[in-house]
């Protein structure tokens, strides 16, 4: 039975995309953040077009019914739980893609994953940049309302760097299209950059247009231990000031641990933090940057470092970091903040960090994208 006050959502959508299910809704309560208080929702809208999008907003608005956007349900920020008097609205089952190979864009729809677009791209030997950690299972709505970075954004930029257009539905339902495949659409006022980022509280994406890229060189992988939070800074500002990697990421020791723990692959759980770099400049050049940075790292008391060419060996430990957010969790439970610092700041505040974490007796780990 569907409760009255929803028939005329009902009769707005088509058969089956609006979801009362009890054991559904369970299901769309919490996204990965884990939110004790997010709560199963009154609805699920599973649309499949920007009109039953617009059919849910139109409807929502008209009964001042809260709605929550949802992607994949990935979010670590929180930004996808439900609420027990409104409507989640999942984009999960819009996933057309369109690639043109001649102006190098894609069209897609929000429900396909991040590694879909890639995979498409690939198909046609171009490359779509942003990579979060969890590529393989974020979808590319998400990434466009979290303004998603990933490990290559030192270098490539985050996911506001490649979104050229978009289809965003307003709360009352009107559909407005912004920006274009142009890469030189420069006029008027950027309301494209506007919504990405705004993790659904302008409007719900229900396509975008993405930039790709020529597909990236072989990389070269350098990999550094340290016996203090202050060398690993060092090296990072040595290196950042020389040259921009195509990644530099840092792990803190409780990270580490975690990771071996999880794959088993013979990380130094004694460092103190551990780097782990690439270049994918083109040539000999790899070679060269890859050699700065072992400089750099030695420089600044490296205890140990570690460079490969072989694409199998240094994917392992881009692995290994993608890996970190998911070992942490199995320590308990997780409360994840997103914050920035400058890097000088970066030795205090993982001091500060390891000081609250004895006096409350917490496990906290600091994984970071240092450039």
């Amino acid at each position: 039975m569907i409760d009255p006050d929803l028939e005329a959502l009902a009769r707005s959508l088509p058969a089956g995309v609006l979801v009362t299910d009890p054991d559904i809704l369970a299901g769309y309560r919490p996204d990965r953040a884990a939110d004790p208080d997010a709560r199963a929702p009154r609805a699920l809208v599973r649309a499949t077009s920007t009109a039953d999008v617009q059919a849910t907003l139109r409807w929502a608005s008209a009964h001042r019914v809260p709605v929550v956007p949802r992607g994949a349900g990935t979010s670590l920020s929180g930004g996808s739980g439900g609420l027990a008097d409104g409507i989640v609205l999942s984009t999960e089952k819009m996933r057309a893609i369109v690639v043109d190979p001649a102006t190098r864009t894609a069209v897609a729809q929000p429900g396909l994953l991040n590694a879909e677009v890639k995979a498409a791209a690939a198909e046609h030997e171009l490359w779509y940049p942003p990579d979060p950690s969890s590529f393989e299972i974020c979808s590319i709505g998400g990434n466009v309302a979290t303004n998603a970075g990933g490990l290559c954004c030192v270098k490539y930029g985050v996911t506001t760097d490649y979104v050229l257009g978009l289809e965003v539905v307003l709360a009352d339902g009107t559909a407005v299209r912004l920006g274009g495949p142009r890469l030189e659409d420069v006029a008027g006022l950027s309301l494209t950059k506007l919504f990405v980022g705004s993790e659904g509280t302008l409007g719900v994406v229900t396509e975008v247009t993405l930039r790709l890229l020529p597909p990236q060189p072989p990389a070269a992988t350098l990999v550094a231990t340290f016996a203090s939070v202050q060398a690993t800074a060092d090296a990072v500002v040595t290196i950042t000031g020389v040259l921009r990697p195509a990644m530099l990421e840092f792990m803190d020791r409780t990270t580490i641990g975690a990771v071996e723990d999880a794959l088993r692959m013979g990380l130094d759980r004694d460092a103190a933090a551990m780097l782990i770099a690439r270049s994918d400049a083109a040539g000999p050049a790899a070679a060269a940057e890859i050699e700065t940075m072992v400089a750099a790292c030695r420089d600044a008391g490296a205890t140990e470092v570690f460079d490969t060419a072989d694409p199998d060996e240094g994917e392992a430990f881009a692995a290994a970091r993608r890996m970190a957010i998911p070992a942490v969790e199995r320590l308990g439970p997780l409360l994840l903040e997103d914050v920035g610092v400058p890097l000088p700041a970066l030795p205090d505040l993982v001091a500060g960090i390891a000081a609250i974490a004895a006096a409350q007796d917490v496990t906290i780990a600091v994984i970071a994208h240092a450039g």
